[in-house]
């Protein structure tokens, strides 16, 4: 038995400043999206590497204000690649916690934080 990737589900409330946060700012790529019906909710996934995130409109699959934790090499060229990009809702920093590990944390503009992190060895 083996356990495979794991896709967190995000909530978003508005598509358009989910593209802008997500593609745009953070460099994602939308990987498939899906309705049941032109005038319902739509279920998206975004994709950058490895790491693949689901966004939701539906009411009751996520809740506003989730965290995520995503391991990445080369912190430093992510954190320089956000701040180049210029957005105009947030400049994260690059800090190091107090147990060592160098972070960037940012807040999508539903409340969900996603934390960037380098290990010692990824």
């Amino acid at each position: 038995m083996s356990l495979g990737r794991t896709m967190p589900i995000l909530r978003m409330f508005d598509i358009a400043k989910a593209r802008e946060f997500y593609v745009d700012f953070l460099g994602f790529e939308v990987a498939w999206e899906h309705r049941f019906a032109p005038d319902l909710p739509l279920y998206m996934a975004v994709q950058r590497d490895s790491v693949e995130l689901h966004l939701s409109e539906h009411h009751g699959d996520a809740t506003p204000g989730s965290a995520v934790r995503i391991a990445v090499t080369e912190i430093e060229a992510l954190h320089a690649d956000l701040l180049s990009k210029n957005y105009g809702f947030m400049r994260p920093g690059l800090e190091t916690q107090p147990w060592g590990l160098r972070e960037v944390a940012v807040t999508d503009p539903f409340g969900n934080r996603l934390i960037f992190f380098e290990p010692a060895s990824v």
